[in-house]
C-alpha cells in the first residue's frame, strides 16, 4: 500500500466557454441616436427657455432704462443753465468787489456821481393826447 499510485486528478469541473447572446448591432446603434436625440432635444427647449426669460427681462427693463436716460437728459439741461448762471453770478461777483472798478459800481448801484459829471434829464414834453393822435 505504500506503493505509488497513480494520481487521479480530483474532479474538476470542466471549464465550458461562457455562450454570449450576440446582439445585434443595428439595434444598439438604433438606441443610442435615440438617446442622443433626446438629449439634443432637452438641450434646446432648455435653450428656448432661457432666451424665453432673457426676452422677457429685457422687455421689462427697457421702459425703465429709457426714462431713466430722460431723467438724465433733464438733468444735463438743468446742470447746464444752472452753470450758466453761476458762470454769470461769478463774473457780477468779481466785477462788485474788484477794487479798480470800485468807483463805476458805487455809480451803477447808488445815486453817487464824481463831482466832474452832470446830472442830464430828459423829458418828454408831449400830452397823452399827442401820444393818442401819433399811435396807428
Amino acid at each position: 500500500m505504500n506503493a505509488i499510485q497513480p494520481s487521479i486528478p480530483e474532479a474538476q469541473p470542466i471549464k465550458r466557454p461562457l455562450r454570449t447572446v450576440p446582439r445585434p448591432k443595428r439595434h444598439l446603434r438604433q438606441r443610442s441616436y435615440q438617446i442622443m436625440a433626446l438629449e439634443t432635444t432637452v438641450k434646446i427647449g432648455v435653450n428656448f427657455a432661457i432666451s424665453a426669460a432673457a426676452v422677457s427681462a429685457l422687455t421689462q427693463l427697457l421702459p425703465h432704462h429709457w426714462s431713466g436716460q430722460e431723467k438724465l437728459r433733464q438733468i444735463r439741461t438743468e446742470v447746464k443753465t444752472t452753470q450758466e448762471r453761476v458762470s454769470t453770478l461769478r463774473t457780477e461777483f468779481n466785477n462788485t468787489f474788484d477794487s479798480r472798478q470800485a468807483n463805476s459800481v458805487m455809480q451803477q448801484h447808488g445815486n453817487r456821481i464824481p463831482r466832474n459829471y452832470k446830472r442830464i434829464v430828459l423829458t418828454n414834453n408831449t400830452t397823452p393826447g399827442e401820444i393818442q393822435e401819433s399811435t396807428p
